[in-house]
């Protein structure tokens, strides 16, 4: 039997004590509504024969634009629906920490295993996290050049869904940013939205303009407490300083800044779901080298895509999808038939650029 520290290691009994580690690491979008998952492409991939890409059926929808008027007289006109396919990727990650034996006798003890042990809640979370923003970073940078309907659905997704203020006023968000931003985005769909994700700079200046609200609760006693959880027009607000930050530098008379990106998401409009690897969990002693030394490895896949968007496999993508697979906008594009793509209005997923 494998040794965890010399002692026996039952990878199952370790998963489930990783399960059970408090995640207090920032990584509030990876933990977010803003994640779901795709009971389809769960089903196409969580085989574990190497599944590494799945296209899943997106039907189209009736439209009450084709209702006609009954005048006793005329033939009904049949339309019939459409169909398309969704793109789903898995994203394999894996890693491993050796701690020497001997670390022991020199510092009275302390099991160094054991503290990589309990990190590794955070560390999965930290994880999926840069997976999600290189998606997010890859649906904006979708290819908008041509006429082809990839090309022009996605111009009109990246103009409507992104929201800059860097140029109004003095660049910070504003009392009415977020509802023009989510209207603009998707019209009178915009209910849609629920989570906003933004840098605790950007944060702070609302909390300051007194245009963040906090959730509060009544305890036993009929006393109202505030909660630490924010929200902002309604949407409740996560705040990460993992959100994407940009040093701007000075052009002509403009002066440097920084730009900061904030993400208002629908629930469940990112897919991460994290369907598992053969050998999750595995630990290594080798008990020659560095007088002796243990090695514990974790793998993990994950399901990566975007509801609404496909994720188009590239040819050199034959194993597992890297972070900078995800964050290409050329593998993205919205979901089409051809003809015509599903509406952008329907893709719950906007961005805010502001100066804070």
């Amino acid at each position: 039997m494998a040794k965890f520290n010399s002692k026996s290691f039952n990878p199952q009994a370790f998963g489930a004590y990783v399960e059970r580690i408090p995640n207090v690491t920032k990584s509030e979008l990876a933990q977010s509504g803003a994640v779901g998952v795709n009971e389809n492409a769960r089903a196409a991939l969580s085989n574990q024969t190497g599944s590494v890409y799945a296209r899943v059926p997106y039907f189209g929808r009736i439209s009450a634009a084709t209702s006609q008027n009954n005048d006793g007289a005329s033939n009904i006109s049949a339309t019939t629906t459409t169909t398309y396919e969704q793109g789903f990727v898995v994203a394999s990650r894996m890693d491993s920490w050796t701690e020497r034996s001997f670390s022991k006798n020199v510092t009275a003890g302390v099991d160094f295993m054991d503290s990589v042990a309990a990190q590794i809640a955070d560390y999965k979370a930290e994880v999926q996290q840069g997976i999600l923003l290189k998606m997010l970073e890859g649906i904006f940078d979708m290819n908008t050049t041509g006429s082809t309907i990839e090309a022009t659905s996605a111009k009109a997704f990246i103009e409507n869904h992104t929201y800059d203020v860097t140029g109004v006023d003095d660049g910070h968000l504003a009392a009415t940013t977020l509802n023009s931003a989510i209207q603009q985005a998707c019209g009178d769909n915009m209910d849609a939205f629920k989570l906003v994700l933004m840098h605790s700079v950007v944060a702070t200046n609302l909390e300051n303009l007194n245009l963040m609200r906090f959730l509060t609760y009544t305890d036993k006693n009929g006393i109202t407490r505030d909660l630490n959880i924010g929200t902002w027009n309604g949407r409740v607000v996560l705040i990460d300083d993992g959100m994407p930050v940009e040093e701007v530098a000075a052009s002509g008379d403009d002066p440097a800044y920084t730009k900061y990106t904030t993400y208002v998401l629908g629930e469940g409009a990112i897919v991460l779901d994290n369907i598992g690897d053969h050998v999750p969990y595995e630990m290594s002693r080798d008990p020659a080298k560095n007088g002796g030394e243990d090695t514990l490895f974790v793998r993990d896949r994950y399901i990566c895509g975007v509801e609404g968007l496909s994720f188009e496999k590239p040819a050199s993508l034959t194993v597992s999808a890297a972070n900078s697979d995800l964050a290409d906008g050329d593998n993205w594009c919205i979901i089409n038939d051809g003809t015509v793509a599903v509406p952008h209005k329907s893709i719950a997923v906007a961005r805010i650029i502001s100066k804070g």
